[in-house]
């Protein structure tokens, strides 16, 4: 136990001896994302190149729109499936960093996990999906100085336009309208849910269909907008009429084959 702790004290103390020195290396003009909306992303560009390698075309479907323009039900799903700290913390929530580097040593793996959706931005934008620590460092610094420049509803209101929920498909607008044929704006608590369940790996996960994970995390996700009073159950009244063609009706086998 002190062993393993020890070495995250030591990979903690480099990450932020680091963290100085990629500031000064690189770090990309944030200020102009407080108006402008990035017509491509480096996630964008590097799934071109990689289907491009394979000979393979890629159509990069995607459309921009106003935060107010998407569901908020759909803001709602995101936060509570990929941050749902993220209006409280500065970028970071440490206590999911802890956990994730924890898991990582149990594994013996350093699979990077924790991140929050101004750090998932930061990558998106600026940054290749490969897994290093040059990276994750660098994610670092540009997910710290965004909190800086931008505010909090702009920074999900870009993560929303550019997020990758398939194969091509970036954006709520797009994802809505591809596996929806409606509008972000339209998208009810369902479908929203759906759609927040694939965003750990949209690229294996769809929201239609049956995959057991995205039923149940769509179902988990669901039911916590329902905790929180995003969403009201519709519940039917029963008239007198239905209430005794229950009654007659209560049999828990009928239906069921002898």
């Amino acid at each position: 136990m002190l062993k393993r702790y020890r070495q995250w004290f030591i990979g903690l103390s480099f990450f932020f001896i680091l963290l100085p020195v990629a500031y000064l290396l690189w770090v990309p003009d944030l200020s102009k994302l407080k108006k402008e909306s990035p017509k491509k992303t480096a996630l964008m560009e590097y799934r071109e190149e990689k289907l491009r390698e394979k000979g393979r075309k890629c159509r990069i479907d995607q459309s921009w729109v106003p935060f107010s323009k998407i569901s908020p039900y759909l803001i709602k799903a995101v936060l509570i499936a990929e941050d749902d700290k993220f209006w409280n913390h500065e970028g970071f929530d440490y206590e999911a960093i802890q956990k994730a580097l924890e898991k990582d040593f149990k594994a013996k793996k350093f699979k990077f996990g924790g991140s929050t959706i101004t750090q998932q931005l930061a990558r998106n934008l600026f940054l290749s999906p490969e897994k290093s620590l040059i990276r994750k460092i660098s994610e670092a610094v540009i997910t710290w100085r965004m909190e800086k420049v931008l505010s909090k509803k702009r920074i999900l209101e870009l993560y929303l336009n550019v997020v990758e929920w398939g194969e091509g498909i970036f954006g709520a607008e797009a994802a809505s309208r591809h596996y929806f044929g409606k509008p972000s704006s339209e998208l009810n608590p369902e479908e929203a849910a759906r759609l927040a369940a694939i965003l750990p790996n949209p690229r294996r996960f769809r929201p239609m269909g049956d995959q057991r994970y995205v039923i149940n995390r769509s179902n988990l996700i669901y039911g916590i907008m329902i905790q929180r009073g995003i969403v009201i159950p519709e519940v039917k009244e029963e008239t007198e009429e239905d209430e005794s063609f229950s009654s007659i009706n209560s049999n828990p086998c009928q239906g069921s084959e002898p």
